[in-house]
């Protein structure tokens, strides 16, 4: 058989496989046999070289031909499987654009942030601005300067998280934003609360966190008296838990406030007969609160002779745990979405 015969013969073969190919695995295999480098086709442009002058035109032109052929059909049979899997793939995945949209689901504030908010607005009904201190603190601000100096055993009731900077620390409380605001402020009177994140190296149980929110409270002028306090205090309790809550405070101690108390507000679970809650007292403590110590005022750029003041603190995350009855105060930080959606 000539090499014209065989170039023939292979078209008429190519074609007639090429009809069979189902799958692009399939097409792929037909075009690597019929149109790769080593094709009856391209074999055909490889013995040019060996064949006669008379017969070298004629094998060219026909292997030129039969190659344009295949490559034809192959252009064709390769659009009609594209086309055929877009229509399949129409039908199958068609979408009814009239059907009505899935509803976008609403977020919600976090129940630590409820009570934050509703705390600084009842105390902002009351006159008292909102400030933000630090959260990363020097030695100084966060005990130094607030009547704990380093020899002091009071540093002992905060354990506290150092970073590896000398003198650097996470704060323990957001009491250290009194001195930032008093040396901000002085001499001018002051009235405000300060919230926060605080941070402390304590073990995790159902009534403690590492990291938890507290709400300062601080008052500054002339004539400030303990009666200024208790009666700012009280007013908070009734706008927060109601008109007739009861409260009481018992004696304490801080080293930053002389003297120095703890609020309690009657059990709003037992009206104050004694349960699981206020472990069977009566009372659930809200905060302490006590008078400016001299010492800070003076590290606040106030005259303690002229001036006085008063201070509470406040953890927003146990009145959380109260307020809503929760059983674990570690509830708030796992981001259980079925959890905090039920606030």
């Amino acid at each position: 058989m000539s090499v014209l015969e065989q170039l023939e013969q292979e078209k008429i073969t190519a074609l007639s496989e090429l009809e069979s190919a189902q799958t692009e695995a399939e097409l792929e295999a037909w075009r690597l046999a019929h149109l790769g480098k080593s094709s009856r086709v391209m074999q055909a442009f490889s013995a040019l070289g060996s064949a006669s002058k008379e017969e070298r035109p004629l094998i060219g032109k026909s292997a030129n031909a039969v190659k344009v052929a295949l490559e034809s059909a192959y252009a064709a049979k390769n659009e009609a499987m594209r086309q055929l899997a877009l229509a399949q793939a129409v039908e199958k995945e068609r979408l009814d654009v009239t059907l009505p949209g899935r509803a976008l689901r609403r977020g919600r504030l976090h129940p630590l942030n409820q009570t934050l908010r509703e705390i600084c607005r009842v105390f902002g009904d009351m006159g008292f601005q909102v400030y933000r201190s630090p959260e990363v603190e020097t030695d100084d601000y966060n005990f130094t300067f607030l009547n704990m100096p380093p020899y002091h055993p009071a540093r002992d009731m905060w354990d506290t998280f150092y970073t590896e900077k000398e003198g650097v620390l996470l704060r323990t409380h957001t009491s250290p934003g009194q001195i930032h605001i008093m040396r901000e402020r002085a001499p001018e009177a002051i009235r405000a609360i300060l919230p926060g994140t605080t941070m402390r190296y304590e073990q995790l149980t159902a009534r403690s966190e590492i990291e938890f929110v507290q709400v300062e409270v601080l008052v500054v002028g002339k004539g400030i008296t303990f009666a200024d306090m208790k009666g700012t205090l009280n007013d908070f309790a009734a706008r927060t838990f109601g008109k007739d809550a009861r409260t009481r405070l018992r004696p304490s101690h801080f080293p930053f406030t002389e003297p120095s108390a703890e609020m309690d507000v009657e059990c709003f679970v037992c009206g104050g007969e004694g349960c699981g809650v206020c472990k069977g007292s009566g009372w659930l403590e809200i905060l302490g609160c006590g008078m400016v110590h001299p010492t800070v005022l003076e590290y606040g750029g106030y005259d303690p002779n002229v001036f006085s003041g008063f201070a509470a603190g406040m953890g927003i995350d146990r009145s959380t745990l109260m307020r809503y009855r929760v059983d674990d105060i570690r509830h708030f930080r796992n981001n259980d979405v079925r959890f905090l959606e039920q606030f």
